[in-house]
């Protein structure tokens, strides 16, 4: 009926589409590049959007964290807003970068074609393989859907134990995998058969993906019953793929330590190595595993979501117009701008260099407090650090290089005995290894610390070269650690907080 829908016009995209009026703007902007990060609960203010025509109501969520100037000039959060008339808005637009794998790798020729995915709480990337050659065929990469509901995973968690929340997290990253799986599956040969998908991820997307019950990862200890291989036909999650192929969603090492770190082991051969080796995945949880052939020994530290520049008065993610560099130069800053546009932001890489960088101009103390009774650290107009991103940089760095520590005394070894260190995930490729030094972030000497792209993909991919993976023996040398329920996890956190005295 004519009236009942009304017209969304965005700048400068140049996009205009309709929508059903009285429609959510947080439904349809994030899959324009509109960023949630608090899952529309009206606390960070990253989804704000500017009004240029039409009206949209102050709401006291938008009084209570915009000022009277930026409200005045027409700034509206999108997640507290519906379309009631025809809206223009100006939205910011940036590209991101998704890691994907180009490793080449030992393997066994088999038949026919095979997927595997990396399915991130941001991002997902899928490749398609040709299993006689080893040959990726096709990539493909895609936001994942459920951001909009949360950046980070324990706000995916809140939304789950909400009524329907689960099931809606559940349908947006199936139909939304089903998509992708159906794209690399046309790029391949004709109708060839697609013999096995093999999907990794941490353990809340393991259980969101397959259906699984989030209420016990919602507290301590942060454990579930059902962590294992889950094995789906494609047909049963309503996909259309030639071969009707199984999906497997590799099993999780306990508590938030999950597939994506177990396809890491496979990726370093850690469980192969004669030598003592390191793995960790910095995020919202910072996956730490340490071993060799003999013993496995893994944990997840609850560093929080400061490295992805979560909970920063100026965070974004690692897209266009962050600042991902910083470094001090005869006395002063210099910053690198992804994109090479006007600053909008800082990303987590950005974020630990400028506070090691601080550190090395006297504006940081080594307790973490700004210098000269300053209230913010200035990089690029207009971005800038306050003391409380500062804190937050402090707990996050502090959760992980104590759950370092203990893992490591559970396997009898020191820092020293660490014959190499790979940091894994988007984070950890592009953090600057000796700014995270530093900051006392990782204490191994740049020499033995590799960054090694992303090891969650590549271990998917070894993993569809031996179906027949012995995953029960591998499992078995493997022992998950709480560090909530650590007696000691407490007090190394709290030495570990202050940055290291030059």
């Amino acid at each position: 009926m004519p009236g009942d829908t009304v017209r969304i016009a965005l700048q400068p995209l140049g996009e205009t589409f309709e929508v059903p009026r009285g429609t959510p703007l947080q439904d349809v902007l994030f899959a324009y590049g509109v960023e949630f990060p608090c899952g529309g609960r009206g606390r960070c203010k990253r989804c704000r959007v500017k009004l240029l025509e039409g009206a949209l109501p102050v709401t006291p969520q938008e009084a209570a964290l915009l000022s009277a100037g930026e409200l005045a000039e027409g700034w509206r959060l999108a997640c507290h807003a519906r379309a009631d008339v025809p809206l223009t808005l100006e939205i910011a637009q940036w590209d991101t970068a998704i890691l994907a794998d180009d490793s080449t790798f030992e393997f066994t020729p088999g038949e026919g074609l095979a997927i595997a995915v990396d399915l991130g709480t941001t991002t997902l990337v899928g490749q398609l393989l040709d299993l006689s050659t080893g040959h990726v065929l096709a990539v493909r990469t895609a936001l994942n859907p459920q951001a909009v509901h949360g950046s980070d995973i324990m706000s995916r968690v809140q939304f789950g134990l909400t009524p329907g929340g689960a099931e809606t997290l559940t349908r947006l990253i199936r139909e939304r995998m089903g998509t992708l799986i159906a794209e690399l599956a046309a790029a391949g040969a004709g109708n060839c058969p697609v013999r096995d998908i093999a999907i990794v991820g941490n353990t809340v997307m393991h259980h969101l993906f397959c259906g699984i019950d989030v209420e016990p990862l919602s507290h301590v200890p942060f454990e579930t019953e059902r962590g294992g291989l889950e094995v789906i036909p494609a047909r049963a999650l309503g996909w259309d793929v030639p071969g009707d192929p199984p999906v497997r969603f590799l099993p999780c090492l306990g508590g938030f330590v999950g597939s994506d770190i177990l396809a890491g082991i496979l990726a370093t051969k850690m469980h192969e190595s004669a030598a003592l080796i390191g793995l960790i995945d910095l995020g919202t949880n910072g996956e730490i595993v340490f071993g060799s052939r003999e013993r496995i020994v893994c944990a997840s530290a609850a560093a929080g979501p400061a490295f992805e520049a979560g909970r920063i008065s100026m965070g974004m993610r690692a897209a266009t117009g962050a600042i991902a560099e910083v470094e001090a130069v005869n006395g002063e800053l210099r910053c690198r701008v992804l994109g090479n546009v006007e600053p909008r932001g800082i990303c987590g890489s950005g974020l630990v260099d400028a506070a090691a960088a601080g550190l090395e101009l006297g504006a940081i103390l080594p307790s973490g407090r700004l210098a000269n009774g300053e209230r913010t650290f200035r990089l690029a107009p207009p971005v800038a650090l306050t003391q409380g991103d500062i804190r937050e940089l402090q707990l996050a760095k502090a959760a992980v290089a104590a759950g370092i520590q203990i893992v490591l005394k559970e396997l009898g070894a020191a820092p020293g005995d660490v014959e190499r260190l790979y940091l894994a995930g988007a984070f950890g490729n592009y953090v600057n290894r000796a700014s995270a030094r530093r900051i006392g972030l990782i204490g191994f000497p740049d020499e033995r610390v590799k960054q090694a792209g992303n090891t969650a993909l590549l271990g998917a991919k070894l993993a569809l070269f031996d179906p027949g993976l012995d995953l029960t023996g591998l499992l078995s040398r493997v022992r998950h650690i709480s560090l909530a329920s650590d007696a000691e996890f407490q007090e190394i956190y709290v030495g570990e907080m202050g940055f290291p005295q030059r």
